[in-house]
This record gives structure tokens, C-alpha cells and sequence, in this order.
């Protein structure tokens, strides 16, 4: 397993002041944000890209995974980062959602990403039927597949708390139709938790899907609060043998947007905690130190 930390975490850092304090912090990887203040993809001119790649060899990571879920470059006055979403109701503002997935996942190709993840379809307007819902996602999501099919980058479908997709029974239901090796399952830890699936007994039966994690913690009221892990409720030791016992070698990125104030605190203690935890379970990873 390979530990990365994810760049939202480092809103109020430019990216190269990101890069230096996530390999400070012991990491060997660092997902990389598609927004802004980050790498808004419909921003980035060739020269910006190129600097991503230099900062990271400078400082000795890999990118994890690019995180196409947020967008707050849109600034959409009802949630900051749901909106626009796959699903709505106007099709010309969730063709915003598809475009920008596209650069995204082009973005991932540049900067050496094996994958990018992205909604799973958006909040359910009043009244929407889950199959309606299904349709739209289903319909602007297709032609993003083709896309990471040409550019063999994963598309990653991550279940979240309150949206269409939050439970993994419903996952694999919408994606049953879609017969694509690059389409596949960001498995984010705390969000599975609480929505009461803990992660622990369903690790064996998505790794087919997964392609990469996301970890945090959560507290036991099962609240969608991202935690330093150690600060909730999540059986990490059972969760990550789990995972090891699947044969996962990928990224395991830790996300902590919620620590803005002091982002290298929570990346220093996180990065403490889950080491110390795969070092009692005998389980090896990466380290900067070689």
C-alpha cells in the first residue's frame, strides 16, 4: 500500500507550497485537486502543467489520484463543490460537469495519474426518481468513459453520503450496464461508514471494483465530518487488513478538506496514526526515507 494525502486539504497554500508540506509530512504521494486554487483544468495552460510535473519530481511524489469531484471554481450558491452535478435538471449546466471531466481526465494523463475520480451523479432534486436520475448520469457519463478509455485513465465513481449514489448496492446497480475496464469504484472509507456499511466487511466484496481508497475518520453518530483517523469511530486495523488481505498494492489517500486552519497538523498526526497501524499489522509501504 502506498499513502498519499489529498491537496484539498491546502485551499489556502498554492500547489507547490502543498507539494513541499505533504512529502514534509512523510507522504509519498498527494492526490491532486482539478480546481481551484489548485488546477482548474479549463485554466491550466501547458506551462502550468509543466510546473505541476517539475514540483512533484522536486519533491519527490507521485500523484495518487486527481479528484474531479469538486468544483469549486463554479461557485454555485447552493454547496460549493456538489454543484453542477451529472444530474441537472438543465442540460446545458451539467454539461459543465462533463467537459470538466474530460480536461480532468486528460489532466490525469499529464501529470502521470492512473486515475480520476468523480461524483456519483449529484443530489436527487425534489421529486426526482432514482432511475430518472440514473438515465441523465448514465447519458453524460458515457461519453466521459469513451474518453478514459483513449487515454487508459480510470474513471472512478465515488459514493457519497446524501447523493444519488451513497450505498455500494447501488454502485454496482449503475454500473452494471457499463462494460468498460476503466470505469471502477473510489471506495472512500468514512463515507461508507456512514451510511452504515462499515468498510471492514465490504472491502472483500468491492475489490473488483476498487481502484483506489480514500480514509478518514468518523464519529460514531455516523455524521459525514472527515476525522483524523484515531479521532472516530472506524475499525481502522480490521479495515486495512481487510484490504491487504485483498492484495491492494495502490493509493491510500488520506482526505482531510475540513482542516484548513491547520492542514500539516492533521497530515503529520494522520500520516502517525495509519503508519502505526500497518507497522502492528506487518504490513509494508513506501517510505520517503527509502
Amino acid at each position: 500500500m502506498k499513502l498519499a494525502f489529498s491537496s484539498n486539504a491546502y485551499l489556502r497554500f498554492p500547489l507547490e507550497e502543498a507539494m513541499q508540506r505533504i512529502a514534509a509530512a512523510g507522504y509519498v504521494g498527494m492526490e491532486l485537486l482539478a480546481d481551484v486554487p489548485h488546477a482548474w483544468p479549463a485554466g491550466l495552460l501547458e506551462q502550468q502543467k509543466q510546473a505541476i510535473r517539475e514540483g512533484l519530481e522536486r519533491h519527490g511524489l507521485a500523484v495518487s489520484n486527481v479528484n474531479g469531484f469538486m468544483m469549486n471554481a463554479v461557485a454555485d450558491p447552493r454547496q460549493p463543490y456538489w454543484h453542477p452535478s451529472w444530474i441537472e435538471p438543465d442540460p446545458h449546466y451539467r454539461a459543465i460537469r462533463r467537459e470538466h471531466t474530460k480536461r480532468a481526465l486528460a489532466l490525469a494523463r499529464e501529470v502521470g495519474a492512473a486515475n480520476l475520480q468523480t461524483e456519483p451523479g449529484g443530489p436527487l432534486a425534489p421529486g426526482q426518481a432514482w432511475e430518472d436520475a440514473a438515465r441523465l448520469f448514465y447519458d453524460e457519463f458515457m461519453p466521459c468513459v469513451e474518453v478514459a478509455e483513449r487515454l487508459e485513465v480510470g474513471l472512478l465513481i465515488e459514493p457519497e453520503p446524501g447523493l444519488m449514489i451513497e450505498h455500494f448496492e447501488q454502485y454496482l446497480r449503475f454500473v452494471e450496464r457499463i462494460q468498460s475496464p476503466y470505469v471502477g469504484l473510489n471506495f472512500d472509507l468514512g463515507h461508507a461508514y456512514c451510511v452504515g456499511e462499515d468498510p471492514q466487511f465490504w472491502v472483500e466484496q468491492m475489490a473488483p471494483h476498487t481502484r483506489h481508497y480514500h480514509l478518514e475518520d468518523i464519529a460514531a453518530t455516523r455524521v459525514h465530518q472527515h476525522l483524523i483517523p484515531g479521532h472516530g469511530a472506524i475499525d481502522f486495523r480490521a479495515t486495512l487488513a481487510a484490504i491487504a488481505r485483498t492484495g491492494y498494492q495502490g493509493w491510500i489517500t488520506v482526505e482531510l478538506y475540513p482542516y484548513l486552519e491547520d492542514p500539516d497538523a492533521a497530515a503529520r498526526e494522520a500520516f502517525q496514526y495509519v503508519t502505526g497501524v500497518l507497522q502492528e499489522l506487518g504490513i509494508s509501504y513506501p517510505r520517503r526515507d527509502g
